[in-house]
């Protein structure tokens, strides 16, 4: 009896996790991180950072809201709430090691490159 298995296996590449098929081509999972958020000074509350492309692209999931980010290698940085239009922000490091966008700060394990 011949046994057909697809190899499916999961290769971690900073922050991305990649799928191989059988012979294709390699294609990026986003990969969910673990954080803390807040927004607006308010209290810190468990979120979720989801990372498409390390450094340019992910989104943070706070409660029901999802608030994505771009960044496009020259310096430029973009904040959007789902829904809502793009918008500059720039990126900045709190005293309490937390990640700064324009009132939106995540602490934790953050992959950055």
């Amino acid at each position: 009896m011949a046994r057909s298995s697809v190899c499916r296996p999961l290769v971690r590449l900073g922050a991305a996790l990649l799928l191989a098929g059988s012979g294709g081509p390699l294609r990026a999972v986003p990969a969910s991180v673990p954080l803390q958020c807040r927004q607006q000074n308010g209290p810190w509350r468990a979120c979720t950072m989801v990372v498409e492309q390390v450094g340019q692209h992910w989104w943070l999931v706070i409660d029901d809201d999802r608030v994505e980010f771009t960044h496009d290698g020259t310096g430029r940085m973009r904040l959007r709430r789902e829904g809502g239009d793009w918008r500059d922000v720039e990126s900045r490091w709190a005293a309490d090691t937390s990640l700064c966008w324009d009132g939106i700060c995540a602490k934790g394990q953050i992959p950055l490159d």
